[in-house]
Order: structure tokens, then sequence, then C-alpha cells
């Protein structure tokens, strides 16, 4: 391992990110690597890490090199892989534009959950094509306190469980992970959101992802919610024709979803790059000990 390895931090809505530039794939980044980096006492901190590779560099990503040059291998802040971020994204595209390998407008970012299109606009909000949202069958439950909702099951490539509430501190601390029903729903855990209304198609959030806690932002959370309360409130671009955007409040900031006719969904909002620095190897070596 080199003596030192470069490193960012950055955020979207206050979701933040470790960033690691390793073109080639070349640092080693087991899970409890990633866990000390984003340990918010004794490492950098952040609710997961961007390993920025190239995707011909990338066993899990070099079926999408000839469509995206740049792989986000993203993990969660406990070291756990994840198969996409949304906010991740945002972040991702505003380094691979601060590092001079993209510029403003159109790019693509190969993740775990596919290839997604990014704009990123002069004035400094970044697009993400987000795909489609699926909607598993079955009725899913989720528990908090002693109260229970109705949620709805969301895929946004990766599970949601959408509930709707009339005051979000109904939520509690979201420290723990909200129970939910049946297990067979989601055997591999769930990013649970619990929505509040606040107007004609604008809703807040809190949200506690999978592998992270409560987050200041999620973003295929924010967009799990649109869509879930598009549908509640009888809105179905595929029917109507017409497309369906909703502002989504998030702990940390704002962000436009709309779902258009095709399906697509889309997702605006800030990505800020605030610091840059170098890990020391030595302690990288002893946080693993």
């Amino acid at each position: 391992m080199s003596t030192r390895i470069a490193f960012l931090k950055g955020h979207g809505t206050e979701n933040d990110f470790v960033i690691v530039p390793d073109p080639e794939n070349a640092v080693d980044l087991p899970p409890a690597a990633v866990a000390a980096l984003c340990d918010r006492r004794a490492g950098i901190g952040g609710d997961g890490l961007l390993h920025v590779v190239r995707s011909a560099a990338h066993p899990e990503a070099r079926g999408m090199a000839a469509e995206a040059e740049w792989f986000m291998d993203y993990r969660n802040g406990d070291g756990s892989i994840a198969e996409m971020c949304g906010n991740g994204v945002r972040v991702f595209a505003r380094y691979l534009q601060r590092a001079g390998h993209v510029s403003a407008g159109d790019i693509t970012v190969a993740t775990r959950g596919g290839v997604k299109t990014v704009h990123i606009a002069k004035d400094g909000d970044i697009t993400v094509g987000m795909g489609r949202a699926l909607f598993p069958e079955g009725d899913v439950t989720v528990s908090v306190g002693g109260r229970d909702w109705p949620a709805r099951n969301v895929n946004m490539g990766n599970p949601h469980a959408v509930a709707f509430v009339d005051d979000l501190a109904h939520a509690g601390d979201l420290f723990t992970p909200p129970s939910f029903s049946p297990p067979s729903a989601y055997p591999d855990g769930v990013n649970v959101e619990f929505v509040a209304d606040r107007g004609p198609r604008h809703v807040a959030m809190r949200v506690h992802e999978r592998g992270a806690g409560e987050t200041r932002s999620c973003g295929t959370g924010a967009c799990a919610v649109a869509v879930a309360a598009a549908r509640r409130d009888g809105a179905d671009p595929a029917v109507t024709g017409a497309p369906a955007t909703y502002t989504v409040d998030v702990p940390g900031g704002t962000l436009v979803i709309t779902e258009r006719p095709d399906g697509e969904i889309e997702m605006t909002g800030p990505a800020v790059i605030v610091a840059e620095g170098a890990i020391e190897a030595e302690w990288l070596e002893n946080a693993l000990r």
C-alpha cells in the first residue's frame, strides 16, 4: 500500500460520502476499511464511500465499459455493498467534473444498478436518470415503537418500503432498522421511508438507509417516495401521458423528482465537493487490526 491515498469529501443534500479516486482499481477497500473511513469520530466520516474506478478495470463493470467509462463502486457506511445511490451518483459526477474527466452536459455512469444517464447543468444542479420503478407484489407493513403502517413496496434498483404518516416524528430516531413484515419481502434488508404531505405534489420524508441508519437524504428513496405518492394520488404517467413531478423535502435539502410517461424517473438536485486530502496508509492499516 502506498504511503498516502487521495480522498475527497462531498455531499448531495447532506447525504455525505468519502470519495476515493482509483482509476485502475489498485486500492484494496475491504468492508472494515470502508467502515473505518466512514466512521464520524475516528475516520473521515460519511454515509457511504464512492470508489471511483474505470469500468474496464473492475470485474463487476467491464461489461458496461462500452457504455460508461467510469464505475461507481458504491459502499454503505458499514462497508457493505449497495446496488445504487442516487445522491451518490450526483456527487460522483461532480467529482468527475472537478477532476477534468468530464465537462458540463450529458455523461453516463456505470453502477451495480445499471448504467445511469447524468446531466450536469451549467447552473450547478445535476439530473440523474434513475431508471424505472418496480412495484413488487404483496402487502408490506413497517413498524416503529409499537406503531404499524402499511407500506408501498418500491424497487429502484434497491429495495424501499414507503409509509405515509401524519407526523414524521412518528418514525422515531431511525438509528435502528424499522421492523417489517413479512420477512420474505426483503431478504437482504430494506430502505424505509416515512412520508408526510406538505402540499400539492409536495412531500417531506425521513429515511432509514440499509447499512447506514438515518441519513440526511436518500436519492433512490426520494424517487420511491415520489412514485408511491403519485400512485396514491391517482397519477400514473404511463396512463395519463403527462409527466408527474414531485418536490421531496429531505432533512438535508430538496430534490425534484419527475416520472415520465415512458416510466423513466429523473432526479434533480445539488452536489458539492467540500474537501480533499490524503489518507495515511499507516492509519488505515492500524484501523484494520
